[in-house]
């Protein structure tokens, strides 16, 4: 299986949006980041969203970029950014018969569930930035054995789109 992780976009001051979803930036930098998913050959089985406006507009923009169905996208509190590892990874297993797997979501918790599914005891540092994506390969998610096939920045997505 395929798991991808994306931090949502820039997001508007919560003074400006009180449910902080993405600025203008914020939704040209995924529609990129989607774009280049999209060339990549890359489309989704499911997407996981957390209830926050930021994250569910994450979801639907990648979603129609890489003309995957809006009612693949599945909102849960359990990819929200405080969620324990433990409880992400035991919803995303209920989910493993897919294939190809979205968590578009916050920190720290997407970068805590990269770092639980590559190692065992310790924590790689991976710095996720808003837009940006990986992808980790896992063959079964209670073995910290995935790994990590790549990691693009939103401007490397960006080039790719373009």
């Amino acid at each position: 299986m395929e798991l991808y992780l994306m931090q949502h976009g820039s997001a508007l001051p919560k003074k400006q949006d009180p449910e902080e979803g993405l600025s203008p930036d914020g939704e040209a930098q995924i529609h990129a980041s989607g774009k280049a998913l999209k060339k990549m050959g890359i489309s989704f089985d499911v997407i996981f969203s957390s209830p926050k406006k930021r994250s569910k507009q994450t979801a639907s923009i990648v979603a129609q970029e890489v003309e995957c169905p809006q009612d693949s996208i599945i909102q849960t509190e359990k990819v929200k950014a405080m969620t324990p590892v433990e409880e992400t990874l035991a919803f995303v297993a209920g989910y493993f018969e897919n294939q190809r797997m979205l968590i578009a979501g916050h920190l720290p918790s997407v970068a805590e569930v990269a770092s639980s599914l590559v190692t065992e005891g310790s924590k790689v540092t991976i710095e996720f930035e808003r837009g940006g994506c990986c992808r980790i390969d896992i063959e079964d998610l209670t073995a910290h054995a995935g790994r990590l096939k790549w990691y693009l920045t939103p401007e490397q997505l960006s080039l790719i789109a373009s």
